[in-house]
């Protein structure tokens, strides 16, 4: 009877479990669209409002600082115990000089990264940067190719095949080509493509590289994501405010490092510190096939919220490429 009742019990449990998992892939799916297409969309309407304009370097760096502060937080969190949270930092940052310099090698990246991302979005439409950004598909899967050995399957190289006619087809279509839509929003849709081509690069090489480092010596750089975020973003907040210094130091001389700053550029600076540490979070509830969906999804809601925010206009070229690509994603992800 006893083991008749515990046996309920644990599969009482099991069901309950079950159905919170569940429910957490559904809500990982809803984060995952809006981290994907908000960041962007309220990117590139800060770059289309007339008045003083932020510096970008700037922005970039202070999203590197608050996800530090917020993972120094949630790291001590974890022990909750001052003199074993310094002990910890110390050992996994200081303590560890040859791990931080291996590290700082993405950190740098993703910083050139970061900064390339605006260049992109004040050159490019949302719609067109989300389904062109895809590009990291393709550059990660070939960086995984040669750098760490791994094989795909013929099915992948087809659907990357696919994500690269896709990308071809939004990037040439006739709208992007005339200078007149040029002279009109005063972007450049070729500098615009080339940030997003090396931006793709960039996401590519440092997202391999990183785990190359962690299978290399079979071990992250320090317990925790929270201690592996700490540690990639204190080498980004002292590279990125060298990069500040070097491509905007007349700037910030003359019109200050909060210049343009408006509750919409922190409004920016939140999302994007705190939505990489989101996905983070959730990326354990959702499967390759779900961040697919996601990503598909999210382009489809830049699309729609360009059309009437941006006053982008959809072509066949345009609509046949993006259902490409997300027909690429999708199956790359299986």
């Amino acid at each position: 009877m006893k083991k008749d009742l515990e046996s309920g019990e644990k599969g009482a449990d099991a069901m309950v479990q079950n159905k919170t998992s569940s429910n957490m892939k559904y809500w990982s799916l809803v984060i995952l669209i809006f981290q994907n297409a908000s960041l962007i969309l309220t990117i590139r309407y800060s770059r289309t409002l007339s008045g003083d304009m932020y510096i970008s370097s700037t922005a970039v760096v202070f999203a590197e600082l608050l996800k530090v502060l917020v993972c120094l937080v949630l790291t001590y969190n974890e022990v909750k115990d001052v003199n074993r949270w310094l002990n910890m930092l110390y050992t996994n940052i200081i303590g560890d000089p040859l791990t931080t310099l291996k590290v700082a090698v993405p950190s740098l990246v993703y910083v050139i990264q970061n900064n390339l991302q605006y260049v992109a979005i004040s050159n490019l439409d949302a719609a067109t940067f989300q389904v062109t950004y895809q590009l990291k598909v393709l550059t990660t899967a070939l960086f995984s190719v040669f750098m760490l050995g791994k094989k795909l399957s013929s099915k992948q190289w087809v659907s990357l095949f696919m994500l690269f006619v896709g990308i071809a087809m939004v990037q040439l279509q006739p709208s992007m080509l005339q200078a007149k839509k040029t002279e009109v929003s005063g972007q450049n849709p070729y500098v615009g493509f080339i940030a997003v081509l090396v931006s793709s690069l960039c996401s590519g090489f440092a997202g391999v590289y990183f785990e190359k480092i962690l299978k290399g010596s079979g071990k992250g750089p320090a317990g925790s994501v929270w201690l592996r975020n700490i540690q990639m973003g204190s080498v980004g907040v002292l590279l990125g405010i060298g990069g500040m210094m070097v491509s905007d130091y007349s700037k910030i001389q003359e019109k200050g490092v909060f210049f343009g700053y408006t509750l919409l550029v922190w409004i920016i600076i939140l999302m994007q510190a705190f939505g990489g540490l989101l996905v983070a979070v959730v990326v354990k509830y959702a499967d390759n096939i779900l961040k697919g969906f996601a990503t598909s999804f999210a382009i489809i809601v830049s699309c729609i919220v360009s059309i009437y925010l941006f006053n982008f206009i959809l072509s066949i070229q345009f609509v046949l490429g993006t259902v490409l690509v997300m027909t690429a994603i999708y199956l790359y992800s299986q």
